[in-house]
């Protein structure tokens, strides 16, 4: 793509280099955000799939619970995936004892819905705003999104009803893992969302 914005990859646990590399092999530059100043200085940002938890208590060690709020209140364009969908929930079931959320989605998540580790799965989902053909999901201890707020859209529901995939403005998030199953419509879709802001911004 056109200009080769600089997003992030929150690098504090979890799937990381797959996401840097599949943002890279599609014309970003990528930036593994461990630090509020690293942060200020990229285009997007991805919050991989990982311990959501031990992401929480991460970003609240690092500094960067509060920045990555204000980024988000900003308009910043985030993907989460898996955990980075829980973290990016205004609502969260089945937390741990005082896990907190970067928030920002409309929408209550339960994490590990599917189970855990050895129940981890792939299926074919069907993405309306992706077209065709439908997307391959890899689904690891995934979260599901239980109930969604006016603001927010919902772009994935699986056969028997879980909705696993939404949106709301620059924020996208989903409960599987395209980083890992070789598909890239929905980094394209967050790369554009990128662009967009950074025309904006630039006019």
């Amino acid at each position: 793509m056109a200009g080769n914005p600089n997003v992030g990859v929150l690098a504090l646990q979890g799937d990381v280099r797959e996401h840097a590399t599949l943002l890279a092999r599609l014309g970003a530059e990528v930036t593994l955000v461990r630090r509020p100043e690293e942060l200020a200085r990229v285009d997007g940002l991805v919050i991989p799939g990982g311990e959501s938890s031990v992401i929480d208590k991460l970003a609240r060690t690092f500094g960067m619970q509060h920045p990555i709020r204000d980024a988000i209140s900003a308009g910043l364009p985030v993907l989460g995936t898996c955990a980075g969908l829980i973290m990016l929930a205004d609502r969260l079931a089945d937390g741990i004892e005082g896990q907190q959320t970067f928030g920002g989605l409309d929408v209550l998540v339960r994490r590990n819905a599917f189970g855990r580790q050895v129940d981890s799965f792939e299926g074919a989902v069907h993405v309306p705003a992706l077209g065709e053909p439908a997307v391959r999901a890899a689904f690891i201890r995934g979260p599901v999104v239980e109930d969604v707020g006016s603001d927010a859209v919902v772009l994935a529901v699986l056969d028997d009803g879980s909705i696993v995939a939404v949106e709301q403005g620059n924020l996208l998030g989903i409960s599987f893992h395209p980083e890992i199953s070789g598909e890239t419509r929905f980094h394209e879709r967050f790369l554009a969302r990128v662009a967009e802001r950074t025309a904006v911004r630039a006019a």
